[in-house]
């Protein structure tokens, strides 16, 4: 069956995929082509009914930048451009694009007003909120635009060529967490006038075949972790090839959560897993001693999952009648510098150098590699799995370990008092991971003062920091005492034991008092970070991150009652070795859901 079809032109943001995913939902084919690999034939196809230029890491004034054929422009087809795409749209039809100011660089929420009734915005309201990541900005306009949109930071936020139905956004209405983002596509389609005519029904057919055909008479073995991706994986890999010819191996590695491996155990059975269990922990811990750099750490867990399936392998003499499988989902690629012009914002275990060197030997399978985590959800229901797994909170494949963060010295500091606007706030030596601009960041948290408990309001004081300090992409706030701060000391570590049981207690908390206060479903993923920081006493700090999201792809801070994080603080301090709890604050982007 030949689709209708909108043609994304990836220039390598970490959202060019969310994109077409959003396009999807709306039961509305997208393709995804690089911009110096797709023909001009291919776009002047008549069943691409319009094209979207993705945002992407770099500036479009740098010599090397990604270009896609101008003659586009030339179609009659309409255009939008997001981020980079809008950049270079103008750019490329004689207007100009700048370094952005300290002060109008934007990264998270941005409150934009739209005017002249542009199409683009019907149905949405006058003002309203959407995700800006953006370091540069439209300076001079292209040909035949107008500005139609604007933010306090960014003057042409949208604009709009009537005569040639072109369309330029700097935010990304792709992102979760851009209030009308979805409204802003649907309105793109139907200027487009696509009729919509592709499903997840569609999906599980059309990929069951193509699966089918690539697997051929192998046998598959699928690392499983009894998160929704591997399980959906194994159910899918069930439907099309037959329980006899699909095998589970679950590996301990002793970065689970407490009462994680029998949970795995239990829940896999139940729908059929033919499933083995490895002891490795002490094998991933021996090669984590002494690593700190996060990097380094995921590249160890993903390698040594890599030996462990060799040596599992070997031993049962599994030879080349087999396939392995495994659970990745597109954000793990995207992260991972996965599109030929993205940025890397974290390696995925599953991405380490010598499992991509089998992807591109076709030795591996990734059945769900082209969904969202709603999207593998919403195929794991179609495939009759139990509503409690499906639903379940994400955990990362390398488990507690980029959790359980590490530093190899020890550093003693004096904490600055630093303020912006009304908002005091001070700035801790340790960094963790953030993506600011299409780019990974791997710089420091700042700790907000404040007797504010609104989520959403901190949430913006948060974003306003992030934007004004170029030191910082994360923000976290004390709970409890709010004293103590003049210094900090960072705590020489690796992981280990002591460190994973403080850790998993804390994590239990957690949970536990979710479930005791029937608030598990109301947060999408809740991350409990172990940061070797202590402030006078003890020796750890515990980050707290609820977070809601539908894809991974962008988050907001998890809006859970202030007594759920007064509880759960109470407890959690009973352990003398933590030394204060903080609530992380900050959305993504700027700040990555993981702190690794």
């Amino acid at each position: 069956m030949k689709h209708e079809k909108i043609i994304i032109i990836d220039f390598g943001g970490q959202y060019a995929h969310l994109i077409a995913s959003r396009i999807r939902r709306q039961q509305v084919l997208a393709e995804i082509h690089q911009p110096d690999e797709v023909s001009f034939e291919t776009l002047s196809d008549t069943a691409v009914k319009g094209i979207i230029l993705s945002g992407g890491p770099q500036s479009v004034y740098d010599a090397d930048s990604p270009k896609v054929d101008t003659r586009i422009f030339e179609l009659d087809k309409p255009i939008l451009g997001i981020c980079y795409g809008h950049q270079f749209m103008n750019a490329s039809m004689n207007g100009k694009v700048t370094p952005a100011t300290a002060f109008s660089r934007e990264y998270g929420r941005a409150e934009l007003t739209h005017e002249h009734n542009c199409p683009l915005f019907k149905d949405i309201p006058k003002t309203s909120v959407f995700w800006m990541s953006h370091g540069d900005e439209v300076s001079k306009l292209g040909d035949g635009f107008i500005g139609v949109g604007n933010t306090k930071d960014c003057k042409n936020g949208a604009v709009w060529n009537a005569d040639k139905n072109f369309f330029g956004i700097q935010f990304h209405p792709e992102v979760t967490h851009s209030e009308y983002g979805n409204q802003l596509l649907k309105n793109f389609l139907d200027i487009c006038e696509v009729s919509g005519d592709w499903t997840i029904e569609q999906f599980l057919a059309e990929h069951s075949k193509e699966l089918a055909e690539k697997i051929g008479n192998k046998n598959v073995f699928l690392f499983v972790s009894g998160g929704v991706d591997s399980s959906v994986c194994f159910a899918f890999l069930t439907k099309i090839l037959g329980a006899e010819r699909v095998k589970g191996l679950f590996v301990d590695n002793g970065l689970l959560r407490a009462d994680e491996k029998e949970f795995v155990q239990q829940s896999l059975t139940a729908i059929g897993a033919d499933l083995t269990t490895l002891e490795e922990a002490e094998t991933f811990l021996g090669n984590l001693k002494g690593l700190s750099e996060p990097e380094a750490k995921r590249n160890v867990i993903g390698n040594t999952f890599l030996d462990v399936q060799k040596k599992f392998f070997a031993a049962n003499k599994l030879d080349e009648d087999w396939i392995l499988a495994q659970g990745t989902i597109y954000p793990d690629t995207i992260e991972s510098g996965g599109t030929k012009n993205s940025s890397t914002i974290k390696t995925h275990h599953n991405r380490v150098p010598e499992i991509q060197k089998l992807i591109d030997e076709g030795k591996v399978i990734e059945p769900v590699a082209d969904l969202y985590k709603d999207e593998v959800r919403e195929l794991g229901t179609l495939l009759g799995l139990p509503k409690e797994l499906v639903w379940r909170h994400p955990f990362p494949g390398p488990g507690l370990g980029v959790r359980t963060l590490c530093s190899n010295e020890q550093i003693e500091a004096e904490l600055p008092n630093k303020k912006f606007k009304e908002h005091e706030y001070t700035v801790l030596p340790n960094k963790s991971v953030g993506v600011q601009g299409d780019f990974r960041t791997y710089r420091h948290p700042a700790v907000l003062m404040t007797n504010e408990t609104n989520i959403s309001t901190l949430e913006k004081i948060a974003t306003e920091i992030i934007n004004h300090d170029e030191n910082v992409n994360r923000v976290i706030l004390p709970l409890g005492t709010q004293t103590g701060f003049e210094t900090a000391t960072v705590n020489q570590c690796d992981i280990n034991h002591e460190r994973l049981d403080i850790l998993k207690r804390a994590d239990k908390i957690v949970t536990e008092t979710l479930l005791q206060q029937n608030l598990y479903q109301s947060v999408w993923q809740f991350p409990t970070v172990l940061v070797p920081v202590s402030f006078q006493t003890g020796q750890e700090s515990i980050v707290l991150r609820p977070i809601n999201s539908i894809d991974a792809m962008s988050a907001s801070v998890g809006k859970l009652p202030w007594s759920f994080f007064e509880s759960v603080t109470e407890k959690i301090l009973e352990d003398e070795r933590i030394s204060k709890v903080f609530l992380d604050i900050t959305s993504k982007p700027p700040g990555t859901i993981e702190w690794e």
